[in-house]
């Protein structure tokens, strides 16, 4: 009985530790040179930007829904027209859908280090190809 309180222990600080991650994560947004700001629109035409880290693969870009909180992902799928800022400059683009052997090929080139997977305890990986229109 004893083992199964530490364990529950264990499971429950481990749950906090990813909520505050991501958590963090989402509230201060962190941009670098491999990110981009990626706007998403929903049913209504309100615009949501998100700052997410920009792939690369065989030459095009990629973002990848690589967190839990994902309504941004949601939205793109719902309506693919978004908008892209990179490098100080804006444009449209149309948000596809990756799967199959693009997406495995995807995930191997921008494979994510153990320790990122575990802060973000796991999530399920889901990229969209940026396709300039």
């Amino acid at each position: 009985m004893k083992l199964l309180k530490i364990l529950l222990g264990l499971l429950v600080v481990y749950a906090l530790v990813v909520t505050a991650f991501e958590s963090l994560l989402g509230y201060f947004q962190p941009q670098s040179e491999r990110t981009l700001i990626i706007t998403t629109f929903d049913d209504a035409g309100a615009a949501h930007p998100r700052v997410v880290s920009r792939l690369e693969s065989e030459g095009r870009t990629y973002v990848a829904a690589n967190h839990w909180p994902r309504a941004w992902y949601r939205e793109a799928l719902g309506n693919p027209g978004v908008e892209i800022e990179l490098d100080d400059s804006k444009g449209a683009y149309l948000a596809v859908p990756v799967e199959g052997a693009e997406h495995l090929r995807v995930d191997s080139d921008n494979a994510l280090p153990l320790s990122f997977r575990i802060l973000t305890g796991f999530p399920p990986r889901y990229f969209l190809r940026l396709d300039p229109t």
